[in-house]
């Protein structure tokens, strides 16, 4: 990635709001370069977006839970077709869940970030996941699945969920490489 690429990704994660000439000016380039360079970064799938993060505590949720779920060793069919019902269901349904995907560790092979208003809200939760599991996809293990839940509301927050620290991050990985 260019460097001009990487200072305007960082850029826009810290405030996707600003105009190209605003971004231009923080960059040191002109204002059609980062319209060309927005343009192809769009196009290219580079940026997928454009949103906001807002104080979740103040739009009354109170719980951030990343649970880890677990499954045994499905066919390669029986895993195609878990993913496809997986993806048609939560496009067409209202779920807490911000974000799924699957991985390696500590025993687990998938991760779900969800937000709750309350304890109840996430129970429920887990207990739609666990029915689920069980109705369609046998080869889930929900005996296997585990929380860590983060309280939105504790006074004792270190770094709450932000892509500016991530934006600046970015840019330090481009000065380590060189």
């Amino acid at each position: 990635m260019k460097d001009i690429e990487l200072k305007l990704v960082s850029e826009l994660m810290k405030n996707s709001r600003r105009s190209d000439r605003e971004l231009a000016r923080a960059l040191g380039v002109s204002q059609p370069t980062v319209t060309r360079v927005r343009a192809r970064l769009e196009k290219e799938g580079m940026v997928k977006e454009y949103t906001m993060i807002p104080d979740f505590a103040k739009l009354d949720f109170e719980i951030l839970a990343i649970t880890f779920l677990g499954y045994g060793t499905p066919g390669p069919e029986e895993l195609q077709k878990a993913t496809k019902i997986a993806t048609d269901t939560l496009q067409k349904a209202y779920m807490e869940c911000i974000c799924i995907e699957t991985g390696n560790g500590f025993g687990y092979q998938a991760a779900v970030v969800s937000f709750h208003r309350n304890y109840s809200e996430y129970s429920g939760f887990m207990n739609r996941i666990k029915q689920a599991a069980h109705e369609r996809y046998p080869f889930m293990d929900t005996s296997k699945y585990q929380s860590f839940l983060m309280s939105l509301k504790s006074e004792s927050r270190f770094r709450p969920l932000t892509l500016s620290t991530l934006a600046n991050h970015i840019l330090t990985l481009k000065e380590k490489k060189t």
